[in-house]
C-alpha cells in the first residue's frame, strides 16, 4: 500500500512580491486613482473620470516621461520584436505555421522566416512547401524570436538563427510572462546538468545539455535518444523549482533557478511542492539573491 502524507493545517504567511532594483513598484488594483494631474498622459490600462487618471486593470504602474501606464501582473503575453518565445505549431497553412505562444492570437512563422534543413541559404521553392511538413507538423514545438508585431497585436516569428528550431526532449512549464525577466540571453546551460529557455512569452522549456551541438542540422533533427534517468532527476528538479518560485511570485531568470535548485536539494524531488518547503527554499533563495544585489 502506498505511503500517504499528511500534515497538520499551519496559518499561511502572506509572501511580499520581490521589489524590482529601483525599489518598490506602485501596485493599484481596478479603480484606484493613480495620479489626479492632468499633465499625465493615459497609457494602456487606465481611463480618465473627473479629471481622475484611473487603472482599469490590477498591475504595476509605469511612468515613460508624462505617459502613464499599467502592466497587468496576470495577462496574455503581448509581443515586443526580439522576444524569445517558446511556442507549440496548432496549424500547417500555405507557406506558413500557426504557432500557439501564450497570445490573444495565434502566432505566425512563415516559410521564408526559417532556416532550410543544413543552413542553405536560397529562395524557398514550390518543392519546400510541399515539404513543410516534414520539417514542422502539428504539436512540434519550437524556440523563435519576434520578428514583428502587427496593428492587431498577433506576432511574426523567424528562426533565422542556428540557436532557433525544433526542440527535441524536454519538459515544459507553463508560467505568467510578468515573472519571466528579460536579458540579454534566455538559453542557459545550468552547471547542474540541463537547460533552460526562458521564454519571453511564459513558455519555459527543460531539457538535457547536448555534448555538442549539431550546426549542420540547421535546427530540425532532434535527438530522440532515451535520457538517463540523472537527466531526468535534474529536469524533474528544476522544473519543481521553477513552480515554486512561480507560486511564491519570484521573478526567473538564470540566477534564481539555480540558487532555488541548490537550495532544493536536501529535499526529495516530489517534497518540493509541499508548501512548506516551498516557502523554505524560495526564502533561503530570496536571501541569497538580496546578499548578491548587497
Amino acid at each position: 500500500m502506498a505511503a500517504v502524507s499528511m500534515r497538520l493545517p499551519v496559518a499561511r504567511k502572506a509572501v511580499v512580491p520581490s521589489a524590482p532594483r529601483g525599489g518598490e513598484k506602485h501596485l493599484v488594483a481596478p479603480g484606484d486613482t493613480i495620479t489626479t494631474d492632468t499633465g499625465y498622459m493615459r497609457g494602456h490600462g487606465t481611463y480618465v473620470e473627473e479629471e481622475k487618471l484611473i487603472a482599469s486593470v490590477a498591475g504595476a504602474v509605469e511612468r515613460v516621461n508624462k505617459l502613464v501606464c499599467v502592466r497587468a501582473l496576470k495577462t496574455r503575453y503581448n509581443g515586443e520584436v526580439g522576444d524569445i518565445v517558446v511556442g507549440r505549431i496548432t496549424e500547417v497553412q500555405q507557406k506558413r505555421w500557426k504557432v500557439e505562444t501564450n497570445s490573444r492570437l495565434d502566432s505566425v512563422l512563415l516559410l521564408s522566416s526559417m532556416n532550410l534543413p543544413g543552413g542553405e541559404l536560397r529562395r524557398r521553392s514550390a518543392e519546400d512547401e510541399l515539404a513543410m511538413r516534414d520539417y514542422l507538423q502539428e504539436g512540434d514545438l519550437i524556440s523563435a524570436e519576434v520578428q514583428s508585431v502587427f496593428s492587431d497585436g498577433a506576432v511574426s516569428l523567424h528562426t533565422r538563427s542556428l540557436k532557433y528550431g525544433k526542440l527535441g526532449q524536454g519538459v515544459l512549464v507553463q508560467v505568467p510572462p510578468s515573472l519571466v525577466k528579460r536579458q540579454k540571453t534566455h538559453f542557459h546551460d545550468l552547471p547542474c546538468g540541463a537547460s533552460v529557455i526562458l521564454g519571453n512569452n511564459g513558455f519555459i522549456w527543460i531539457y538535457p545539455t547536448p555534448e555538442q551541438k549539431d550546426e549542420e542540422a540547421g535546427g530540425f533533427i532532434t535527438n530522440l535518444e532515451p535520457v538517463p534517468l540523472s537527466d531526468r532527476e535534474v529536469i524533474s528538479r528544476l522544473r519543481n523549482c521553477i513552480v515554486a518560485l512561480v507560486n511564491q511570485k519570484l521573478m526567473l531568470f538564470d540566477t534564481s533557478i539555480l540558487y532555488c535548485y541548490e537550495a532544493s536539494l536536501p529535499h526529495q524531488i516530489k517534497d518540493i511542492l509541499k508548501p512548506e518547503v516551498m516557502e523554505e527554499i524560495v526564502l533561503e533563495t530570496r536571501q541569497r539573491l538580496l546578499d548578491l544585489e548587497g
